[in-house]
């Protein structure tokens, strides 16, 4: 595991690095700490119209940083519901606070998630990279 990642619990993970907080049948997402501090400096945050209807495995986000360009994918398919426009106009919310304030999208969810890691199964995933 790169050192000092955090994953907090309560959260489910996937294996390209975005987080899933599930209340009913809502969905916070967001990327991982290690996802942030793979990217560096987050300078543009390209996200969904309020409205727009994702499948699971769709590029959901788009993060541009200094070094390069980044897909972020729906862990979970519906309808975005909630975009934060905190990170539109504070990119560097996504590095500094990636759980809390850096939070991209809110989806409700059409079926419950799958294929989704706890957070002990993320900490092996980072570790035998």
């Amino acid at each position: 595991m790169s050192s000092g990642s955090l994953v907090p619990e309560g959260l489910l993970y996937t294996a390209t690095h975005e987080w899933v907080k599930v209340d009913g049948n809502m969905a916070t997402i967001g990327i991982t700490d290690h996802a942030q501090s793979e990217l560096t400096d987050v300078v543009f945050v390209d996200l969904p119209p309020v409205g727009k209807v994702i499948e699971g495995k769709d590029v959901l986000v788009v993060l541009e940083s200094v070094k390069t360009v980044a897909e972020v994918y729906a862990p979970v398919g519906g309808k975005v519901v909630k975009i934060n426009e905190d990170v539109k106009k504070s990119p560097e919310l996504v590095n500094k606070d990636p759980y809390g304030k850096g939070w991209l999208v809110a989806i409700e969810m059409e079926s419950a998630p799958a294929n989704l890691m706890t957070p002990d199964k993320y900490k092996v995933s980072l570790s035998s990279k």
